[in-house]
């Protein structure tokens, strides 16, 4: 019997750490936290939460195809993601693990500064996992929206922005 409470404990513990390793690579821009999360053949899910915000993001299928999108969109903003209310299910090799995780969003370098644009989102996570050797990665995450202040364009805008510089950079000069 303790042992199995070990192992439960031991479990539930990474789990949770996997989901701080995801906010850690959001919030640091280091792709190599972000993806220790993340299976090789993981699905990420926005949809629900980018219909409230306004946003049209596709979903995701691999790891590879994850970092692609997300990192360049998030991780250069000055965000903070906090999570809370874990609620974790662990059967064999494989978890479910709902959450609540609040993301603060800025423009690079100008934080919490009076005035600057912001994001403040408040989503619940709907995550399944398993077990890859002593770690624990998500299989899929689906993300929807509880409620937002401040505006969520902002998650565009740096997109937006290095996309227009990307096409000006590479127009002929006249």
């Amino acid at each position: 019997m303790s042992t199995d409470l070990a192992q439960l404990s031991s479990d539930r513990f990474e789990i949770a750490d996997t989901l701080h390793r995801y906010a850690f690579g959001l919030d640091h821009n280091h792709a190599d936290s972000l993806a220790s999360a993340l299976t090789e053949d993981c699905r990420f899910d926005f949809t629900p939460a980018g219909k409230k915000l306004g946003m049209d993001f596709p979903r995701l299928t691999g790891r590879d195809a994850i970092l692609k999108a997300v990192l360049p969109l998030i991780g250069p903003l000055d965000s903070s993601h906090t999570a809370s209310n874990l609620q974790i299910e662990i059967s064999g090799d494989t978890a479910t693990l709902y959450a609540y995780v609040m993301s603060q969003h800025f423009m690079p370098r100008e934080g919490p500064q009076r005035g600057t644009e912001y994001a403040l989102l408040m989503n619940r996570y709907d995550c399944e996992l398993v077990r890859d050797g002593q770690k624990w990665r998500f299989r899929r995450i689906k993300i929807d929206n509880a409620w937002s202040l401040g505006d969520p364009e902002i998650l565009n805008a740096l997109a937006s922005y290095n996309a227009l510089q990307a096409k000006s950079n590479s127009m002929p000069n006249r």
